[in-house]
């Protein structure tokens, strides 16, 4: 079985997949082409996430836009999540979408981001987050690792 999170976003969005055993498959940025999502490529880095024959489920942080974001910049956040969700739905029976109230107090990190690239890092050495800016990768791996824990 393959575990596979998804952080949503339309610049820093990343997508993660851990296997049953808790280790470590991969981890990609979500590729955008101008202000969308690109979905075909979404739906690629999925399938190579997977073995042929391999069951999986895919965990979605569940998002919302922010209060003080701007109209233009909620729409296009809301269409990016809408294509990932859609792709993810199209590919997969089960797909599972979580808050991050709830995924992040079962991983015992906070709203800092930091902290995420902390724990990814300690529980997954070879995935590549060097940088300030994975946070995202970090999530997605922390998203696949907690639906892996509370689903399977």
């Amino acid at each position: 079985m393959i575990w596979i999170g998804i952080d949503p976003g339309l610049r820093s969005g990343a997508i993660g997949a851990v296997d049953h055993d808790g280790r470590y498959v991969g981890v990609h940025d979500i590729a955008a082409v101008g202000d969308r999502i690109d979905a075909r490529a979404l739906k690629q880095l999925i399938l190579d996430m997977t073995v042929a024959g391999d069951d999986y489920a895919i965990c979605v942080e569940q998002v919302w836009s922010l209060p003080k974001q701007g109209i233009a910049s909620s729409g296009r956040f809301m269409r990016a999540y809408g294509a990932i969700g859609a792709v993810c739905e199209l590919l997969c029976d089960r797909v599972i979408y979580v808050t991050p109230q709830v995924w992040k107090r079962e991983m015992q990190v906070t709203a800092d981001k930091s902290e995420s690239l902390v724990k990814a890092r300690l529980m997954f050495p070879q995935a590549t987050l060097l940088l300030k800016k994975d946070h995202g990768k970090a999530e997605a791996l922390l998203i696949a690792e907690y639906a892996r824990r509370v689903f399977a």
